[in-house]
């Protein structure tokens, strides 16, 4: 079976590599030049199912449990330290209140804390751990991904749009806020993140730091970087962080550990990411394309079940047309 995947973000490598390990004929195209040019590029690369639960819809913490298992086959760097949620002594309410929302997690005290990561000693009182779930630095991911697709006999080609394609038994469309034409009730949801270094502050895994008005979640990176996420704005512009998002996500990460004042910033970047109504991925059949898209901010985590998902449905596909 010869399979054209469109878009080489984090659905669409994980979906030509699904199809490769299945043994189909797999070209990927991406009209970006180079490995990159997407808002997967930017991702937090939490594989954090059940935290996801404290917004998200109960699917979306059932269909991204397998996630961690599934990259750490196939990539390098994945860590299962678990994720620290915590909130400032003021907002304890903002801990019992996520609690609620969410399961597969316990209790900590100032103490616990401290034993977790030794550098927020003494800075909480409260939070809570969730054992389960791990963390993986997307430009690793999706690097090891397309070396790992090569290697299963997928053809790469990057610059090339995947409006019009070529013979293909089908077209799998994994293109995100570009193929909004195709799927009119996308919208976009733009979000901001920056690439700090500190070397007076190290942390074992994601902590995610709830405040009622700007949550911040910090992402430990190699070489003593961080990368910092927050914001969720309804818009499908483009174009650099604004000045009240940097200033939110700044001050955020001060208040998580004041060392983060002295950090250097080594990149501000915004992208959109796709999403449809009720916030969850849909797989849709057009002709000879299926799409596979909406994915929120659950690409790393949900893209492996989707993948799956995807590529059985192609194979039904491919057997009809035989």
């Amino acid at each position: 079976m010869r399979i054209t995947v469109v878009g080489a973000g984090v659905s669409g490598l994980t979906t030509a590599l699904t199809l490769a390990e299945r043994g189909a004929k797999v070209t990927l195209v991406e009209r970006s030049r180079e490995l990159g040019g997407n808002a997967s590029w930017l991702a937090g690369g939490m594989l954090a199912s059940f935290c996801e639960g404290e917004s998200a819809p109960q699917s979306v913490v059932e269909l991204g449990q397998g996630a961690i298992d599934w990259w750490d086959a196939r990539v390098p760097g994945v860590v299962r330290a678990g994720t620290l949620v915590v909130a400032p002594p003021r907002d304890l309410n903002e801990i019992d209140r996520f609690a609620a929302r969410t399961t597969a997690h316990t209790s900590v005290d100032e103490a616990r804390i401290a034993e977790l990561e030794p550098d927020l000693a003494g800075r909480f009182l409260k939070g809570l751990f969730f054992a389960g779930e791990g963390h993986l630095d997307p430009r690793v991911a999706l690097s090891a991904l397309t070396e790992r697709l090569r290697a299963k006999g997928g053809e790469i080609r990057f610059g090339v749009d995947g409006e019009a394609l070529g013979d293909a038994d089908v077209v799998m469309d994994c293109r995100g806020w570009a193929a909004r034409k195709a799927l009119p009730e996308l919208r976009g949801v733009r979000g901001e993140m920056m690439r700090i270094r500190s070397r007076e502050v190290t942390l074992a895994r994601a902590v995610r730091f709830l405040h009622p008005r700007i949550p911040l979640y910090i992402v430990p990176r190699a070489n003593n970087e961080f990368m910092i996420g927050a914001t969720m704005i309804e818009s499908a512009e483009k174009g650099a962080v604004s000045v009240r998002s940097a200033i939110e996500l700044l001050s955020a990460a001060y208040a998580l550990h004041p060392a983060f004042g002295e950090a250097e910033i080594l990149e501000m970047s915004a992208e959109v990411r796709p999403a449809f109504p009720d916030n969850e991925p849909r797989i849709e059949e057009r002709g000879n394309r299926i799409f596979v898209n909406g994915f929120y901010r659950h690409g790393f985590l949900l893209a492996p079940a989707f993948a799956a998902r995807a590529v059985a449905l192609a194979f039904e596909r491919s057997k009809a047309l035989a």
